[in-house]
Formats: structure tokens, C-alpha cells, sequence
């Protein structure tokens, strides 16, 4: 842990120290060095200062990647403000309930690189304003009263917004503490130096993004490449120019194998990568097998979520290791269960303490009280389990739990047989109420239309999988409804296959 108390702090450092190298490539190759970095950041506090914005006040950013993302979060900390990122890529009504619920004294619009930011910000009739970081849009918020302001690394510095189902939405909110911690567990588990060259796809409006890559490579030094979008020839192209280090989902790992393949190529053959993980979805020995063999390292693991500012626990297994886990606890973080709720022998709910907790919601003590307990333990809402060498195994999510004949049947399991398949790119299992039963559905993505049938999988897992955890249904589809990290949305599942659904099998 650094004794840094705001993260613009680990901007400045660097800075000060190392001014011509190179901190942040953005998505049109513009480099900035950290003198520029720097500069940007006090250009952006002096026009957010200029329109009224200061301490404890809320600040949204719609936007997709981009340097003006990085900029404005860390502005944001000069003024003790608190930066709230949404993705532009969210609807109209979902930005708005954000709106509503955070009471932002401005919102910026990232205009310049997303055409849906542009949408949101014609709809907000917001003005143009020209900056060194970006052609951005500015508009009025609703402009709360500010928030109550901590000297310490208490301060909360961000607030990001879960993906939630219904309802009204929650704002997760994450002090400096938090991220620094978080940036500090990232790079000494991925062992970052200054001259690592960070790959990040990944949505800085989210917190994967935001603490394990952004932040992360500001506190180590190194550069950060930001991507916009994901798209397979982008990270095909930055592997092939040199980048060392890329945090990733296994969907982008899965679309970038089939385009090296689609082209020839079988495996990666980059001489500077040496580091890959994926985060926030199962693994499966044979897909991991698989990777492994395409990048030639180890795929590494890891676990969190956005109340535990990204960071649980991650391997550092080395290649061909069959460990599926999603590795021990991070140095400095509790893990328990609380088996009351896995119905199981050995499987319960994960509970994490340690400075890697929110502070709480955003204008929800209720819900906060309901999420972290007396004692400072976070109640995940995942089932896991613990093995022998102490490392941590996610079985499934406590809601998605299917009980099946009166059995347990945990979703990741039976993805990982179904993904087992060459020809199955990604699958996404729920259950379904069915008379006084449940049924398990499974939606599956081929390599190519027509590639594989519903039969031949249903065949192909019946050698894999009990007859209880069988699939009910296999719906072949184009795509799975996701967010912008690549996280398939369960919860979208049914909705958006109803009338694939209401066919007949």
C-alpha cells in the first residue's frame, strides 16, 4: 500500500520523476507522456472549477474508453469531487435513472470517440467545448448538494453503478483507499514495471477496467494503450505490436482465437506478452488448455466485483496447470462462507473483508446494511467453495442456482461442458420454472451458422454431465445479450430468445 491519499497522486508522482515516458496511448495513437498527463488533468479541474463543480460534488461522465475518461476521473480528484462513470453505450432511460439518483453538478459527454455519447449529449442539449483531451460536450446536472468531504483516503473518489435487473439502480461508492489498493493488489500480482504496455479494452466505466487497469498502471508507471471498443483484429494487432500485459474477459479471448484461426494462424507467436488473465466469468480446463496453447503463458484467474473494487483473488499458476480456481485470497483480503446458504456440504455464500470494500451505496443505507455485515464482511451473493490448498472456487451465483429433482445444479459446470465443444464459442445456462421443477436452459453460440446442431450437443454433454444437469433445451444463437465488458447478462437471457423459446424444440 502507497501513502498516497488521492489517486492523482500516482499521476503526479510520475510526473515529477519520469515526465517523457510514455503514459497513455490513446485510441487514435496519440501518445501522452506523464508531464502531458499531468497537464491535462489540471487543464480539466480549471474547466470543471469554471462550472461550478468542486468538493463533494458529483461529477457523470458518459463515455466509451478514451484519454479524456482517464483525465476527468483524476481531475475529479484534484477538486475532491467524485467522478461517476457510465457507459454511453447504455440506454437513454438507464443514464437518466443514474442521473436522477447521483444529482451530478455537471455531465461530459466523450462525443469526440462514441457516437452514442454524441446521441446522449444531443438529447441533453450539451455545448461543445474544445480541451487538449478531447472535443468533449458539457451540460448541467441536476446539481445535488455536495457531499460531506474526508481529509483521509476515506474520500470517495468514484461511484460506479451496477448492472442491475430491475429496479432503481445502485451506486457503488469506492474512497481513494479503495483504489489504490486495488491498483496496488493489480500490479503486484501481475508483477507490473514501468515498461509493461498495458492493453486496455476494457471499460474504464467499469470497475475491472477502472482499478485493474487504469489505476493500476497509473501507481506502477507503466503505459496504457486505450481501445474504444473491442474488436479482435484491434487486440490481434496490439499483441502483434508489443503489448506485455492484457486483463480480459474469456468472450474476448474466445473471439480473438477464432480470428487468429479464421486466419491461419493457430497460435499468437508474440515475443513480448507475458501476461494474460480473465476475470469475471468460469473457466474451463478445456478452453483453458486451449488458450494456453494459443498465447503460449499461463491464462491467470482472478475474482471480484465492483463493491470489492474489482480485487478477491488470483492465481499465478504456472502453464498447463489444471487449477480452474480462481486462485487464493489477495494479500490484505479476508474470504470466508457462510455455508447456511449453499445447501451443501463444503459450498456456501463467499464473504470478503478488508480495504478492499465499498464504503457503501450511494443514498442506500438500507441496502449497505444488507450487503456488508457487522463484522465488515461483503456478502458476494456467489457460492463458492475452498479446497485444500486454500484457494477460492466459484460454483455458481446464489440466483442462479437450479434446482433440479431436488438437486443442485450450478450453471458454470454445466457452460464448461457445453464450451467444451470445438464448435461452441460461448453458452450462457439458467433455469426455468417448469410445473413444480425446474428446467435447465442453455444458450449457445457456434463458431459459424450451422457449425453444430442442438442434438449433436445434447449428445456430446450427455458423456460429460449427469442426467440432472443436463440441458432441458439448447437454443443455437447468434449472439448472448452482454454489457460492455463482455459479462453475459443472465437476466436478458429469456426476453431476448422468448420467441426462440415459444418455438417448438
Amino acid at each position: 500500500m502507497t501513502d498516497f491519499t488521492r489517486i492523482h497522486r500516482m499521476v503526479e508522482a510520475h510526473a515529477q520523476t519520469r515526465p517523457e515516458a510514455v503514459a497513455v496511448i490513446d485510441g487514435d495513437g496519440t501518445r501522452v507522456d506523464w508531464a502531458g498527463y499531468a497537464a491535462r488533468i489540471d487543464e480539466a479541474a480549471q474547466l470543471l472549477a469554471t462550472q461550478g463543480v468542486g468538493a463533494g460534488d458529483r461529477v457523470l461522465i458518459v463515455a466509451e474508453n478514451c484519454f479524456a475518461v482517464a483525465v476527468l476521473v483524476m481531475a475529479c480528484s484534484t477538486l475532491d469531487a467524485c467522478a461517476v462513470p457510465v457507459n454511453a453505450r447504455m440506454s437513454a432511460a438507464e443514464i437518466a435513472r443514474i442521473r436522477d439518483h447521483a444529482q451530478p453538478k455537471r455531465i461530459l459527454f466523450t462525443a469526440h470517440v462514441s457516437k452514442e455519447a454524441a446521441q446522449h449529449a444531443g438529447d441533453a442539449d450539451a455545448q461543445p467545448v474544445a480541451t487538449g483531451f478531447g472535443a468533449l460536450r458539457i451540460a448541467e446536472g441536476s446539481a445535488g448538494a455536495a457531499e460531506p468531504v474526508e481529509d483521509g483516503p476515506g474520500q470517495v473518489a468514484v461511484i460506479l453503478y451496477t448492472t442491475g435487473t430491475t429496479g432503481d439502480p445502485k451506486g457503488v461508492m469506492l474512497t481513494h483507499a479503495n483504489l489504490i489498493f486495488a491498483a496496488t493488489a493489480s500490479r503486484d500480482l501481475r508483477r507490473l514495471v514501468p515498461d509493461d504496455h498495458v492493453y486496455g479494452v476494457l471499460p474504464m466505466t467499469h470497475v475491472f477496467g477502472l482499478a485493474s487497469m487504469l489505476m493500476a498502471s497509473a501507481l506502477t508507471g507503466c503505459t496504457v494503450e486505450l481501445a474504444t471498443r473491442f474488436s479482435a483484429e484491434g487486440l490481434y494487432d496490439a499483441l502483434k505490436r508489443g503489448a506485455t500485459v492484457v486483463p480480459a474477459v474469456p468472450q474476448m479471448h474466445a473471439v480473438l482465437m477464432a480470428y487468429a484461426a479464421k486466419h491461419g494462424h493457430e497460435t499468437l507467436g508474440s515475443d513480448r506478452l507475458r501476461y494474460v488473465s480473465s476475470g469475471a466469468a468460469p473457466l474451463d480446463p478445456a478452453w483453458k488448455r486451449k488458450a494456453e496453447g494459443f498465447y503460449g503463458l499461463p491464462l491467470q484467474n482472478g475474482y471480484g466485483m465492483t463493491e470489492t473494487t474489482a480485487g478477491v483473488s488470483g492465481t499465478r499458476n504456472a502453464i498447463g496447470d489444471p487449477d480452474i480456481s480462481v486462485g487464493p485470497p489477495l494479500p490484505g483480503v479476508e474470504v470466508t462462507l457462510d455455508e447456511s446458504v449453499g445447501n451443501e456440504p463444503g459450498v456456501g455464500e463467499v464473504l470478503t473483508r478488508g480495504p478492499h470494500i465499498m464504503k457503501g451505496y450511494y443514498r442506500n443505507p438500507e441496502a449497505t446494511a444488507q450487503a456488508i455485515t457487522p463484522e465488515g464482511f461483503m456478502r458476494t451473493g456467489d457460492l463458492g467453495r475452498i479446497d485444500a490448498e486454500g484457494r477460492l472456487h466459484i460454483v455458481g451465483r446464489s440466483k442462479e442456482l437450479i434446482i433440479r429433482g431436488g438437486f443442485n445444479v450450478y450453471p458454470p459446470e454445466v457452460e464448461a461442458a457445453l464450451n467444451d465443444h470445438p464448435c461452441v464459442v460461448q453458452s450462457a445456462v439458467i433455469g426455468r420454472k417448469a410445473g413444480g421443477d425446474e428446467e435447465v436452459l442453455a444458450f449457445c453460440v457456434p463458431t459459424a451458422p450451422g457449425a453444430v446442431d442442438p442434438e449433436t450437443l445434447r449428445a456430446f454433454v450427455a458423456k460429460r454431465l449427469s442426467g440432472y444437469k443436463r440441458p432441458s433445451r439448447i437454443v443455437m444463437v447468434d449472439a448472448l445479450p452482454a454489457a460492455a465488458t463482455g459479462k453475459i447478462l443472465k437476466h436478458r437471457l429469456l426476453a431476448t430468445f422468448a420467441d426462440r423459446l415459444d418455438a417448438p424444440a
